[in-house]
C-alpha cells in the first residue's frame, strides 16, 4: 500500500521483491501494527516525506534472505521499529542518543515500510521477538510499546502517573506501569466512557475527560494525544516538581499559558524517536509483565479503512495489517 501523495487515500501496487543489501535482510512481513505516525507521514504533517512511500514501522515478520554481513539466519522471526539507520559518527551517537541523530532515517517515512508482503531492514535495527507473542500481538510492541517506554523512563519514578490519550501506546504502558506499582490516571476525549472502562480494565485507578482535573495532583503525565492544549492541561495536574512529557512525533500549537502552571520546578519535555537500547530493555521486559496488547486485524488492502479508524477515535488498542 503506496503513498503517491499527501493527503492522499494508499493505493494498492504489485511491485517486485526489494533486494537486501550487504548489511540488509529480506523479510516477509507476516503483521505490521498501524501508528498514528503513519497518520501523520500520510497527512503531510511530517516534512519531505520522500514520494513514493509505503508507510508502517510496526513490522513482525520472517527472514527470508540475507545480505552477505547481516549475519542473520532465514527463518528468523524479528521485529523492526520506527528507528531503520544512524550514522554512527556524530556527537548523538557517540554520546548514546542515536535517537537524535541528524542523519538517522526512519522507516516507514524515509525507507519502505511494512504496508506490504516483502520489506528490508537493516539488520542492526531489527529484534527478535519472544515466542510467548504472536504475530499480530508483537506488532504493537514495535513503536506503540517502544515510544511508550521510553516516554514512561522519561518520566521517572513517578507514582501517580497521568496519561492522556488513551490508544494503542497508553494501553501497552499503562500495563508496565501498574506492573511497576505505579497509580496509573487515565485522560481520555469528553465523553469516551469506552476508553475510560478500558483504562480501568488496565488497571487505571481513575479516568476521566482530559478537562477534568484529578482527583489528587500528579507527579508526571505523559501526553500521547497530538493536542498542543493537553500541556497546559497537563502543566495544571501536575504537583510542584512534576513533569510533562509529550512522547508524539508530531503535535498542534501549544497555546499560551501563565507562568505559574510552570513554575514550581516543574518541566515540560519531549520524546523523540527511539533507541536500539530501548528496544532491547522493553522487549525483555514485556514478557515479564506480561504485557498483552489489544488488536483488530486488517487486510493489507484495508489499510486506508485502518488510518481512518484510527483518525476517528474507534480503535481500542492497535490496528494491525495482517498479510496471511
Amino acid at each position: 500500500m503506496v503513498l503517491t501523495a499527501p493527503g492522499r487515500p494508499l493505493k494498492l501496487q504489485d511491485r517486485p521483491h526489494p533486494e537486501p543489501g550487504p548489511e540488509q535482510v529480506l523479510i516477509r512481513v507476516r503483521a505490521c501494527a498501524v501508528c498514528r505516525t503513519d497518520l501523520h507521514v500520510v497527512d503531510g504533517d511530517l516534512p519531505d516525506v520522500p514520494i513514493p512511500i509505503i508507510p508502517g514501522h510496526e513490522i513482525v515478520g520472517e527472514v527470508i534472505a540475507a545480505g552477505a554481513a547481516a549475519g542473520v539466519e532465514p527463518g528468523q522471526r524479528v521485529g523492526v521499529p520506527w528507528l531503520g539507520h544512524t550514522c554512527g559518527d556524530c556527537r548523538y551517537c557517540r554520546d548514546n542518543h542515536e535517537n537524535l541523530c541528524d542523519s538517522a532515517r526512519f522507516t516507514g517515512y524515509q525507507i519502505d515500510g511494512g504496508f506490504a508482503e516483502m520489506t528490508v531492514a537493516d539488520h542492526r535495527y531489527c529484534f527478535d521477538i519472544d515466542p510467548s507473542y504472536d504475530d499480530m500481538e508483537a506488532a504493537p510492541l514495535l513503536c506503540a510499546g517502544l515510544i511508550g517506554y521510553r516516554s514512561l523512563v522519561m518520566a521517572g519514578d513517578a507514582r501517580r502517573l497521568g496519561i492522556y490519550g488513551f490508544g494503542a501506546a497508553a494501553h501497552i504502558i499503562a500495563q508496565l506501569a501498574c506492573w511497576q506499582g505505579r497509580q496509573v490516571y487515565a485522560f481520555t476525549r469528553q465523553g469516551d466512557e469506552r476508553a475510560q472502562d478500558f483504562a480501568r480494565e488496565l488497571g487505571a485507578v481513575w479516568a476521566g475527560a482530559s478537562e477534568q482535573p484529578p482527583p489528587e495532583l500528579l507527579d508526571a503525565a505523559i501526553i500521547f494525544a497530538p493536542v498542543g492544549s493537553l500541556v497546559p492541561a497537563a502543566l495544571r495536574a501536575v504537583r510542584k516538581g512534576g513533569v510533562v512529557v509529550c512522547g508524539g512525533i508530531h503535535m498542534t500549537d501549544i497555546p499560551a499559558f501563565p507562568y505559574s502552571i510552570l513554575w514550581g520546578e516543574r518541566v515540560v519535555r519531549s520524546v523523540a524517536n527511539l533507541s536500539r537500547r530501548d528496544a532491547e530493555e522493553f522487549l525483555a521486559i514485556a514478557p515479564q509483565v506480561p504485557i498483552r496488547t489489544r488488536t483488530a486485524p486488517y487486510r493489507l488492502e484495508q489499510a486506508n479503512e485502518a488510518l481512518e479508524d484510527l483518525r476517528q477515535g474507534r480503535l481500542s488498542g492497535a490496528a494491525v495489517l495482517i498479510m496471511d
